[in-house]
């Protein structure tokens, strides 16, 4: 242990702490308002963006795989835009294998992330009802299971359950595979999508997106369904084990 933290009183250990936090939502707002804002104007405008990738090489398909990173960590920058971008730029193959190298990588920073901020890192972006609904994470025996299929359904909160990784038990190798691979189905829709819009298919680009919109919102009524059981069932089993306990120590 550090021979200053001993020193350090509850007080000053939690404005330190509170301090770090402010500093840290600061950065994040920051990226999001001055790149992350035109990132998401430029790939919004598709046949610039295209010439723009066209035009620079590997050197493009690398800008856009940090592109991916920065809205995977930065959780407020949707997805949506990019993912479409992608398929409209590099294809449906080429986008979905660049977009799934970035949520990889962002996965892996955000897992190291929320490893050593801890619950902080959580709270920065997300409200306190939702990290508290995911509680359940921590005690599940069957997490790898559990965690990619809440990925692999389309229309799951994905941001904050790629946040709360770090704060469970398992291995982080487990979790970043188990994540990425679980988010293709809700990632190649959008990248077919962009994909048909560059192939001037507006008709199977609409079929796609009210697919893709009807599917989200049946994905999010099952896992709203999934992690009422979860949180029931959790709190079930504390309650057993607190039960246990008391009748312990009368005995």
């Amino acid at each position: 242990m550090n021979e200053h933290e001993t020193h350090l009183s509850p007080k000053a250990k939690k404005i330190i702490t509170i301090v770090s936090l402010v500093i840290f939502v600061l950065f994040f707002a920051a990226i999001a308002w001055f790149v992350g804002r035109p990132m998401l104007k430029f790939v919004k405008e598709p046949e610039q963006f295209r010439a723009w990738v066209d035009g620079h090489g590997i050197v493009g398909q690398l800008a856009f795989i940090g592109m991916q990173v920065l809205q995977v960590v930065v959780a407020v920058i949707p997805g949506e835009p990019l993912e479409l971008g992608a398929g409209y730029a590099f294809g449906v193959f080429g986008g979905l294998v660049l977009c799934l190298i970035g949520v990889f990588i962002g996965g892996a920073i955000i897992f190291a992330l929320t490893r050593w901020l801890g619950m902080k890192a959580l709270e920065a972006f997300f409200p306190r009802e939702k990290i508290e609904s995911l509680k359940f994470l921590q005690n599940e025996k069957r997490l790898e299971l559990i965690a990619f299929i809440l990925f692999f359904i389309p229309g799951t909160p994905k941001d904050l359950l790629t946040y709360f990784g770090g704060l469970t038990p398992i291995k982080w190798y487990k979790w970043l595979l188990i994540t990425t691979f679980a988010r293709v189905p809700s990632i190649i829709t959008s990248v077919i999508a962009g994909n048909a819009l560059g192939q001037k298919d507006y008709t199977l680009a609409i079929v796609i997106t009210a697919a893709t919109l009807v599917i989200s919102a049946a994905g999010l009524v099952v896992y709203g369904v999934i992690t009422k059981k979860r949180r029931d069932k959790a709190k079930a089993e504390e309650a057993a084990a607190e039960a246990e306990a008391e009748a312990d120590e009368e005995e």
